[in-house]
């Protein structure tokens, strides 16, 4: 049995800062974009690497959500503690020189961590932590 991740979700606030950030800054390509009312979805992913996604959707858009779970959503995703994902690069030090100049948000500059990862960090465009870490 083979078992792979196929999408990860995240949080999605401003969907043309997102494209600018996963598309044009880490060079995803996009999938899929789908409006539904004033709701998008826009699924990315790695070039030629079609069996692993990223879905940005809009945050708490279950119907089932109260009005008081998304403001308490909505309040985490703006303080940047609400969701992460790691991504890895045979590049980390080239992709984070990139990131910075297009005005990513650092959080971290590259390191060599204690339990043998080196990565970095930055917020994307709806505050979800992006952890970068380097392939060996």
């Amino acid at each position: 049995m083979n078992t792979t991740i196929h999408h990860a979700f995240l949080p999605c606030t401003d969907p043309e800062a997102a494209l600018g950030f996963y598309r044009d800054i880490l060079g995803f390509e996009v999938r899929n974009d789908v409006g539904y009312g004033d709701m998008r979805w826009i699924t990315v992913g790695p070039a030629g690497r079609p069996g692993t996604s990223i879905v940005l959707h809009p945050p708490a858009c279950d119907p089932g959500v109260t009005d008081e779970e998304r403001r308490v959503i909505l309040e985490l995703i703006a303080k940047g503690t609400y969701t992460t994902i790691t991504l890895a690069t045979d590049d980390l030090d080239g992709l984070f020189d990139r990131l910075q100049a297009a005005g990513a948000d650092v959080v971290q500059e590259p390191v060599d961590q204690d339990y043998g990862v080196r990565d970095c960090a930055f917020r994307d465009p709806t505050g979800n932590l992006v952890r970068i870490n380097q392939l060996t």
